[in-house]
C-alpha cells in the first residue's frame, strides 16, 4: 500500500508550524501522523506539499496510491476504510477531501495540480475523524494521540526493564524502550500512560504524571516537572515545570521557567527562567494569531500559551503573553511581554523589532543543526528563504522603512 498524504487548504491556519513543513508532518502524540500510517497499515507514506517544499518532502508514486488528507489522524476504524478503497473512489468529510485512491497517471497529473477529483466516485460524504484544524488542536488532542500511540507500540514490542531506583504508579502503563535511562524519578502513570524512547535518558528528581512521551535521544533534566498530556519529541532537552506541551523535536528548554499549553518547532532554544502564560488575568477566552485571517481569532480555550514556529530562540527570562503566536526564526530577547504575534525573521522583544538578517539565520542554523548532526543543505536554505519573502508584510516595520 503507498500512502501520499496531502495538505489542503486549510494548512495556513497551522502556520507557522506548516510553514516548514507538510501538516502529515506534524507530531501530535508520540508519532508524526506520517508514522502513525506506518505503524497502523505497515505502508510506504510520502507526502504532497507546496512545491518550495516538495525537494525536501517528496511525493512517492505507485500503481495504486491512496492520498489522504495530511491533518487527519488515523485510527482502527479508519484504517479499515482506507484499506477497503477501490481505484477512483473518494471520502469526504462534509465538504472536506479525506481520502481517494487512484492510479498511477492520475496520482502523476494530481500531484502536478493537473487531475479534477471530481472525476471521482463519491463513497461517503459524511466521514468524520480526528483531526488538527489549528495549531492549538495539537496540545489539545495531544492527551488521546500519546494513548492511541501507546497501544499501537505495546502490541509489537515488550517494555525493556525499569530500574528500582524509580518510584512507579501504574507501572503496566509505563513502557521504557531499548537504551532508554531512568534513575530515582517518580512516574505516575494512572492517569494516562508514560513512553521513554530509545536512548532517552530522565534524570534524577524529575516528577512525571502521564500522558507523556519522551521520544528519541531526547532528555529530561533533573527535578523537571511534567503534567501530561505533554510529548517531547526526539533530540530534545528539557527542564522546568512543563504542562500540556507538544515539542516537535531537536529542540531545548533545559532549564527552570514555565511553559503551558503550548506547541514548540524544531531547532527551538527557550532561555532560562523563560514563561508563558497559559491564561488570561480575567480568564477570558484567549484569542490567537491567524496568519490569513491577519488578525487575532477566537480559540474557544481558557488556556493557550505559546506557538513556536522552527528556528525560533528566546533569551533568558523572557516573558510570553497569553496566546502568542512567534514565527519562524524569530530572536526574542529583552524586558518586558512582546507582542502577541512576532512575526518570522524578527529581531528584538517588547521595546520593538528589526528585521533578523537572512546570512545570520544560516549562520546560526547551520551550528545548531551541525550539533545534532543534521546537515544544513541547500534544500533547508531554500525553505527558509522562500519563507523570509513570503512573511515580509507582517514585518510591518520594513513597509514603514520603504514608505519613507
Amino acid at each position: 500500500m503507498n500512502i501520499i498524504l496531502f495538505d489542503d487548504e486549510f494548512r495556513v491556519n497551522l502556520l507557522p508550524l506548516t510553514y516548514t513543513r507538510p501538516c502529515g508532518n506534524l507530531r501530535v502524540g508520540i508519532f508524526t501522523i506520517a508514522q502513525k500510517w506506518e505503524n497502523y497499515l505497515s505502508c510506504n507514506v510520502s507526502y504532497k506539499t507546496k512545491e518550495y517544499l516538495s525537494r525536501k518532502y517528496k511525493a512517492e508514486i505507485d500503481n495504486h496510491n491512496i492520498f489522504i488528507n495530511g491533518r487527519y489522524l488515523p485510527s482502527d476504524g479508519f484504517c479499515e476504510v482506507i484499506s477497503n478503497l477501490r481505484v477512483n473512489e473518494i471520502i469526504f468529510d462534509k465538504k472536506t477531501v479525506v481520502a481517494f485512491k487512484i492510479d498511477k497517471e492520475n496520482a502523476t497529473n494530481f500531484i502536478k495540480d493537473n487531475f479534477s477529483l471530481a472525476e471521482l466516485n463519491v463513497l461517503k460524504t459524511d466521514f468524520e475523524c480526528s483531526h488538527i484544524n489549528f495549531c492549538y488542536d495539537i496540545f489539545r488532542l495531544n492527551g488521546d494521540e500519546i494513548e492511541k500511540d501507546f497501544k499501537l507500540i505495546v502490541k509489537k514490542h515488550k517494555t525493556a526493564e525499569i530500574s528500582r531506583t524509580n518510584q512507579l504508579i501504574s507501572e503496566q502503563n509505563v513502557f521504557i524502550e531499548e537504551g532508554a535511562k531512568v534513575e530515582f524519578s517518580i512516574l505516575n502513570a494512572a492517569k494516562g500512560p508514560i513512553y521513554i524512547g530509545k536512548n532517552a535518558e530522565v534524570l534524577e528528581g524529575s516528577l512525571i504524571r502521564g500522558p507523556f512521551a519522551l521520544c528519541e535521544n531526547s532528555e529530561l533534566k533533573m527535578g523537571a516537572k511534567i503534567y501530561g498530556p505533554t510529548t517531547i519529541g526526539p533530540h530534545s532537552k528539557v527542564g522546568g515545570e512543563v504542562n500540556n506541551c507538544v515539542f516537535q523535536g531537536f529542540s531545548n528548554k533545559a532549564h527552570d521557567g514555565f511553559l503551558g499549553n503550548s506547541v514548540i518547532g524544531e531547532w527551538c532554544n527557550i532561555g532560562a527562567d523563560s514563561n508563558t502564560s497559559n491564561l488570561k488575568n480575567n480568564y477570558a477566552e484567549v484569542k490567537l494569531w491567524n496568519y490569513t485571517a491577519q488578525k487575532y481569532l477566537k480559540t474557544g480555550l481558557q488556556f493557550c500559551g505559546t506557538i513556536m514556529g522552527d528556528h525560533s530562540k528566546c533569551g533568558i527570562n523572557t516573558m510570553f503573553n497569553t496566546g502568542t503566536v512567534a514565527g519562524v526564526s524569530a530572536n526574542i530577547f529583552g524586558t518586558g511581554f512582546p507582542r502577541n504575534f512576532i512575526p518570522d525573521f524578527s529581531w528584538g522583544g517588547s521595546s520593538g523589532f528589526e528585521t533578523y538578517n537572512l546570512e545570520k539565520v544560516f549562520e546560526v542554523a547551520k551550528i545548531v543543526m551541525e550539533r545534532r548532526g543534521v546537515e544544513f543543505n541547500r534544500d533547508e536554505q531554500d525553505i527558509l528563504t522562500y519563507i523570509f519573502y513570503e512573511t515580509s508584510k507582517f514585518r510591518v516595520w520594513e513597509n514603514a522603512v520603504k514608505k519613507i
